[in-house]
């Protein structure tokens, strides 16, 4: 139930577009003084960053009217991809496709890789870059590799991965 709440989540924003919008505001000059921080009133919204172009925003609730969107057929969605195994180019399987990253609302900049052990068991996880995972249909079946073996992927750099946040 998770993996489908998760997967339809992902697949909804990337469908829609954008996901989390950031507010990358300059940094005032060293020894200039500035305001106190203060936050909207509790059920108004975060301001947008200048020159947003779109994305979802954190807030209280919803200000903005909904708008609906014409999407291409996409080829790959998020749900195909996310539960597929990854294999590398010996036809073995090195990990599983757990989640993606999505980065300053748009981009896709990271896979979320499930690699080690066993039923669950002793596994972690590593972020591959997606222009590393190539894609294979055959029989109208999506086969995601990779160019690596285990040991490379169980020496990658760990991601803390929390499923529920």
């Amino acid at each position: 139930m998770k993996t489908l709440l998760v997967t339809t989540f992902v697949a909804g924003v990337l469908l829609a577009g954008p996901a989390l919008a950031q507010d990358k505001a300059a940094q005032p000059p060293a020894g200039a003084q500035t305001a106190p921080m203060t936050s909207p009133p509790a059920g108004a919204a975060m301001p947008a960053p200048a020159g947003n172009t779109g994305g979802m925003t954190m807030a209280d609730t919803a200000t903005a009217k909904i708008k609906f969107v014409t999407a291409k057929p996409a080829e790959v969605t998020s749900s195909r991809l996310v539960g597929k195994n990854l294999y590398n180019n010996k036809n073995e399987t090195v990990g599983e496709i757990e989640d993606l990253v999505i980065d300053n609302g748009k981009t896709v900049t990271g896979v979320v890789v499930s690699v080690g052990g066993f039923l669950g068991m002793g596994e972690r996880y590593v972020v591959v870059d997606p222009s590393s995972i190539f894609l294979h249909k055959a029989d109208g079946k999506l086969k995601a590799m990779v160019d690596t073996d285990k040991d490379a992927l169980k020496n990658a750099p760990e991601f803390k991965y929390n499923r529920n946040t």
